[in-house]
């Protein structure tokens, strides 16, 4: 935690990056199971890395899992699990997901459309939300920032859930990104970025830098 913000990193493929974002600051480490994704790392690698420093917690990224990959990324020692799904998606596969490994530990990832809101059965099953920006082809990862007024409306609306704020953010905006969405938690991917699945620390210090100095 940085200044009462907690930070996430995802994207993470290296274990050097992963003990820098926690010296750094971050409370959450995320590594993406997505196979789709330029930042996949497969869970066999995953278990292969170093182990991480006890105060942070780690996060498997994903995107409509099966029942059985969610209780294989149990398995491998994961804290929380992201998932990015479609919004219209039936409730009953949504609910097993919460009862594979807790309505705590699960944050959903709504692929939310401009003008759609997260839908109110949604809420039950899950204590955080991540708003990403939307996409029409992809799963959140774009690079681009969203819409941080739908973020503190939500995050008002329903203060008994965790919010997370996602999408494109980088040193240069984070300070404002906070500003203007109220979020207290955050997560980074891109911005602190040399390439896809390759954190840069100089953007990663950065950007810590930026939130004491908002």
């Amino acid at each position: 935690m940085i200044d009462g913000i907690r930070l996430k990193v995802c994207g993470l493929t290296t274990a050097a990056d992963a003990a820098f974002a926690a010296d750094s600051g971050f409370d959450f480490l995320g590594f993406n199971l997505y196979p789709k994704s330029p930042r996949y790392l497969p869970l066999e690698s995953f278990q292969r890395l170093a182990r991480h420093p006890a105060h942070v917690r780690l996060v498997a990224v994903t995107v409509e899992p099966s029942l059985a990959e969610l209780a294989r990324m149990n398995a491998a020692g994961f804290d929380f699990f992201q998932v990015h799904f479609r919004y219209d998606l039936p409730a009953s596969t949504i609910a097993s997901w919460a009862e594979t490994v807790g309505v705590n530990r699960l944050w959903l990832a709504p692929k939310l459309p401009p003008a759609v809101d997260v839908p109110v059965e949604l809420l039950p099953p899950a204590g955080t939300f991540l708003l990403d920006t939307f996409d029409p082809e992809k799963f959140g990862g774009t690079g681009r920032t969203g819409d941080w007024g739908k973020f503190a409306r939500h995050q008002q609306a329903h203060p008994n859930k965790t919010w997370i704020l996602s999408g494109g953010l980088n040193p240069d905006n984070v300070a404002e990104a906070i500003r203007q969405s109220g979020a207290r938690f955050i997560d980074v991917n891109s911005g602190v970025e040399s390439s896809p699945g390759v954190k840069d620390q100089g953007k990663i210090s950065a950007l810590a830098k930026a939130i004491l100095a908002r």
